[in-house]
């Protein structure tokens, strides 16, 4: 495996608990501004229709069919609108405080320290993520991650979103490295594992929950420790 001298890692739910994190702020926004209060049935009902939402606008954004501030500013008020309520109901302060809160929290998957430190001896890290610039910079000093990586590429930045061939171009590029050389390693089949293949990058599928799949990666884990073993 040392024929690689790169390897590459996704952010939001390879590295950074993304679900969890998210979880955990949307139950703190709940409580703070009464959205019972307002209507709301339930966090349960509130954190399920705001996943969906998000989902959705984070795909259209990935796609270039709406704009970072429609998927920053418009979240909360179509799920509430997603719920059956006034769209205008949902608390004005929402989308700032979630951008606020929500990067400063430091769940991490299992062993993420323990195999960065390991791998940072062997191999030259970085980041290649898809999220805000500036939220992605408090995710990664929040958890004290920053010190494993050579280089943090955001795809704001570089105007490229994963999977588009040209942000991993761009980013061997950056990193003065083969395609051969590198390594990717994420959680989204799609947008890591198969859009790092089409740039001639090896790609390992994180995939802790075991999702079926035909794809072919050059290798799956269901925890980040078992990178211990293969690299």
């Amino acid at each position: 495996m040392m024929k690689y001298r790169h390897i590459f890692f996704d952010l939001d739910n390879t590295l950074w608990d993304f679900d969890r994190n998210s979880h955990d702020t949307l139950v703190e926004l709940y409580e703070k501004y009464n959205l019972s209060g307002l209507g709301v049935p339930s966090f349960e009902i509130f954190h399920e229709k705001y996943k969906e939402r998000n989902a959705m606008m984070w795909e259209q954004y990935r796609l270039g069919k709406i704009d970072k501030a429609m998927l920053r500013d418009q979240r909360f008020s179509l799920t509430f609108w997603d719920m059956g309520l006034d769209a205008e109901l949902a608390p004005k302060e929402l989308p700032d405080e979630y951008l606020r809160l929500s990067p400063q929290r430091k769940h991490l998957f299992p062993h993420a320290h323990e195999v960065l430190s390991y791998l940072q001896d062997k191999y030259v890290l970085h980041i290649i993520t898809n999220g805000f610039e500036e939220a992605q910079h408090i995710k990664l000093e929040a958890s004290d991650l920053t010190k494993y990586f050579s280089e943090i590429i955001i795809s704001e930045h570089t105007g490229f979103r994963k999977p588009d061939i040209r942000i991993f171009d761009y980013s061997s590029t950056r990193a003065n490295a083969k395609p051969s050389e590198c390594l990717m390693i994420g959680d989204g089949l799609d947008v890591d594992v198969i859009g790092a293949q089409e740039a001639g990058w090896d790609a390992i599928y994180f995939n802790p929950t075991m999702i079926p799949h035909d794809a072919k990666p050059t290798h799956e884990i269901r925890s980040l420790d078992e990178l211990m073993s293969i690299l």
